[in-house]
């Protein structure tokens, strides 16, 4: 993985761990809380994706869509779990 490809991920990750915890009021992790956040739900949104057969696009602006609506998922199982427990 090159270096330039690090820093893709990484931004993409933290606009998209930003904006998911934007759109699930009162969850923010803090800037590299949000960076994997937005990176592991970069990994669930691509899963959803493929298996409901949508595409976004190409390009930074639908890796950062695709990662947001993971990442907003993600925050939402979180919040499920927490209330369970």
């Amino acid at each position: 993985m090159s270096t330039e490809t690090l820093i893709v991920w990484l931004v993409v990750g933290a606009i998209a761990g930003w904006l998911a915890g934007v759109i699930v009021k009162g969850y923010g992790f803090g800037l590299v809380g949000n960076i994997v956040v937005g990176i592991i739900g970069a990994f669930v949104g691509g899963w959803l994706f493929s298996n409901l057969g949508v595409a976004v696009g190409g390009g930074i602006v639908s890796a950062i869509i695709g990662a947001t609506l993971g990442a907003v998922v993600l925050l939402l199982l979180i919040r499920l779990i927490r209330r369970a427990a």
